[in-house]
């Protein structure tokens, strides 16, 4: 089978959807050699994963040749594609994040595409009217024209069909993975190495995620006042909302009890998990919240919100809260602090729970869609 991705994320993006692209293609690439896979992107970006993909020989990478092509690289993301995709004779188009060419239909393969979240409908004064606006028509034109469309959560799933009026018969829900640096056992020195290279306290609460207001670190910084001396240790890009944070930790004096990291390399992001003693999510909406599952994987104790996709993330043995009740944050802070048995057990449920989105199984259920 010849399969072509649309890469883009997997290239330019560190986090989030370019985690999910760059895993999802190494882990089919992996689990399924046999196939070819074509990966379309408006530019590259000298990362790890180029260096990775360039020594695979059933992975080709494609983008902008021509003059006209290299200046108006996002119409050829959203046009330039399709002929490509017929003049390499793919079977299957898998838009990764969110988005198919508007010309997709002059495609005779399959479409599939990965929806990973309507947030934007649900929450629209987080988003510019334009942003709204562009997100909104590259979306519903992806659905509208899938033959399959791939949901990353039951609760994306409900939003697909509750805001672009699509049948529940073209939806296939298929969980997110960690990174395979998450599968990896770690030595004694690696695990040194890290805690030193960070600076890290001996123990640390972790957050990680985006710092923007849907993630709500502002409710974890704020029950640190009602919990023992332990610091807070917080990994993210910071977006506008960081200086109302800021704000609030300068303002209660807590600045010795946070410490911000960015730009982490990815290969130490498991140990840092691992190291933690309760992993923190108050998010106040998601696609789907693959931290949750970085830190069950670590054998971390989560802490995150109630209702939305995070019981399918987080399982039956995480700890649930009210995102902006900072003070039952406080108290399950303080339950688990108190209790290494509690905190054990936990970890290793959730652990347990974890094993489901093992890379080799959501490739799998992933395949299974593009054999049917």
């Amino acid at each position: 089978m010849h399969i072509g991705f649309d890469a883009k994320r997997a290239f330019l993006n560190s986090s989030g959807l370019g985690n999910y692209s760059r895993t999802l293609i190494k882990s089919l690439n992996e689990y399924y050699p046999e196939n070819t896979y074509s990966l379309f992107t408006p530019r590259l970006s000298e990362n790890d994963f180029q260096n990775h993909i360039s020594t695979i020989k059933n992975i080709s990478v494609h983008e902008p040749h021509s003059f006209i092509d290299k200046k108006l690289r996002s119409r050829w993301r959203s046009y330039g594609i399709t002929n490509l995709l017929k003049e390499q004779h793919i079977n299957v188009y898998h838009g990764l994040s969110n988005e198919l060419p508007f010309n997709i239909n002059d495609f005779k393969g399959k479409k599939i595409v990965t929806i990973h979240d309507l947030i934007f409908v649900r929450f629209p004064k987080l988003y510019p009217y334009l942003d709204r606006k562009i997100y909104n028509k590259k979306f519903r034109h992806a659905c509208d024209v899938a033959d399959t469309i791939i949901a990353i959560s039951e609760e994306t799933k409900r939003d697909i069909e509750k805001y672009y009026f699509i049948p529940e018969s073209k939806i296939k829900v298929v969980y997110q993975s960690c990174d395979e640096a998450f599968y990896k056992a770690h030595t004694p020195e690696e695990e040194k190495h890290t805690r030193d290279l960070y600076e890290l306290p001996s123990k640390y609460l972790l957050y990680v995620g985006t710092i923007e207001e849907r993630k709500n670190l502002l409710s974890i910084v704020k029950a640190l006042k009602n919990v023992k001396d332990i610091p807070l240790v917080v990994i993210g890009k910071k977006k506008s909302y960081f200086q109302k944070v800021k704000e609030y930790i300068l303002k209660n004096d807590l600045s010795s009890r946070i410490l911000f990291l960015e730009n982490v390399d990815n290969n130490h992001l498991p140990i840092i998990y691992k190291n933690a003693e309760i992993f923190i999510f108050p998010s106040l909406f998601e696609g789907f919240g693959i931290p949750i599952i970085e830190a069950l994987t670590t054998k971390t104790p989560v802490i995150t919100s109630k209702g939305g996709c995070f019981p399918e993330a987080g399982g039956p043995d995480s700890i649930y809260i009210d995102p902006l009740n900072e003070n039952e944050l406080a108290e399950k802070i303080n339950l688990l602090l108190n209790s290494e048995t509690l905190r054990n057990e936990i970890a290793e449920k959730g652990y347990e729970y974890a094993k489901r989105f093992h890379p080799k199984n959501v490739t799998a259920q992933v395949m299974e869609i593009y054999k049917h």
